[in-house]
């Protein structure tokens, strides 16, 4: 009887931990709209779009465009993961000319490193 208790936490922990079967439209759903309550999408676009009303470029990459560019980049997911949590740096200009100047930055107080890390992966399998 003394380990009933601890049986029972176990159980419920294995529950808890377990993945949600949902489909790929109800997992981009999700994953967009954990986007959208961390406030990604004041920088980004899931699109391409034009110059902003402004007749600036947009302010970050479109979620497409980073897809596209990091596809073939084994280290892509670690790398972006790790520019999502503490920013990019503003020397390395990679989408010079495409986007505005400003660098991204950090965020680990806005997303948990496993958001971080999910948004990131969903966002590289975007495009095949």
């Amino acid at each position: 009887m003394r380990h009933l208790p601890f049986a029972l936490a176990a159980a419920a922990l294995t529950l808890a931990a377990r993945p949600a079967h949902a489909t790929p439209a109800e997992y981009g759903e999700a994953m967009f709209r954990l986007a959208t309550e961390r406030g990604c999408l004041a920088c980004h676009a899931l699109q391409p779009g034009a110059k902003r009303a402004d007749g600036l470029p947009p302010i970050a990459p479109a979620w497409i465009d980073i897809a596209k560019r990091y596809r073939d980049d084994p280290a892509a997911s670690e790398r972006l993961t790790r520019s999502v949590m503490t920013g990019s740096n503003p020397k390395a200009r990679h989408w010079a000319g495409k986007v505005s100047e400003a660098n991204m930055p950090p965020n680990a107080g806005v997303v948990t490193l496993r958001e971080a890390r999910a948004l990131v992966n969903w966002i590289l399998v975007l495009v095949p």
